[in-house]
């Protein structure tokens, strides 16, 4: 590994940048951070309902062959709705390939048993569940997922009104006030963080640092 890691950072939104952007820049310094965005991925994975395409995830895989031509000794995806194709990404390629919740769902996980996730892209949601499921049973750990999305508060974001969209995913955290924490769905979500913590009192968990932590310490071999 060089001594200033190259870390690709795999956006398929923008709303997702700024997130992973600003939790790389606290929490790693060191590495050297560099972006990728087809939001093209987003749009249209948003047609396609729950299942996603062959098509889409062969686009999916070529990017991020893309991403280990230029140097990535990481890749961190930061969208959710990509699950499948992450997973074959990972098995291609010679690096590290981060899910975007994966280390989220450990820490929710060393929380208890019983996990709330608040989402506001649906699409995303099916693949995640299984994800959390999978990585509930791979660890042995009795955990049940309840899920919410709330709806418009993605397209309140993508327009620019970043403190709307706080305000309506924040008003339906009290539905899952009595879980054993809170976990926010996607990297865009992270932005609501502190409106969530405001109004329950459980943990509240966001993608964007665990996720870097993660990586972190996988090229630290200490994964």
């Amino acid at each position: 590994m060089k001594s200033r890691p190259r870390i690709v950072l795999y956006h398929a939104t923008p709303v997702a940048m700024e997130p992973v952007i600003s939790s790389m820049a606290r929490l790693w310094p060191e590495a050297e951070a560099v972006n990728l965005l087809d939001d093209g991925l987003t749009i249209d994975r948003a047609k396609e309902g729950s299942e996603l395409s062959d098509e889409l995830t062969g686009r999916f895989l070529d990017f991020g062959r893309y991403a280990h031509r230029i140097g990535a000794d990481g890749i961190l995806v930061t969208c959710s709705a990509f699950g499948p194709a992450i997973e074959k990404m990972a098995d291609e390629l010679p690096v590290p390939v981060l899910k975007p919740n994966e280390a989220m769902f450990r820490d929710a996980i060393a929380a208890g048993g019983r996990i709330g996730m608040l989402a506001t892209f649906a699409p995303a949601v099916s693949t995640m569940t299984e994800e959390f499921s999978q990585f509930a049973a791979d660890t042995g750990a009795a955990a049940t997922l309840d899920t919410i999305v709330v709806a418009d508060a993605i397209d309140l974001l993508r327009k620019g009104d970043a403190a709307a969209h706080n305000r309506l995913v924040a008003a339906r955290a009290p539905e899952l006030a009595r879980h054993d924490a809170i976990m926010l769905a996607h990297f865009s979500t992270s932005r609501a963080a502190e409106a969530v913590r405001a109004v329950v009192d459980v943990p509240v968990l966001s993608a964007p640092d665990a996720a870097v932590l993660r990586m972190r310490a996988l090229l630290n071999g200490e994964g």
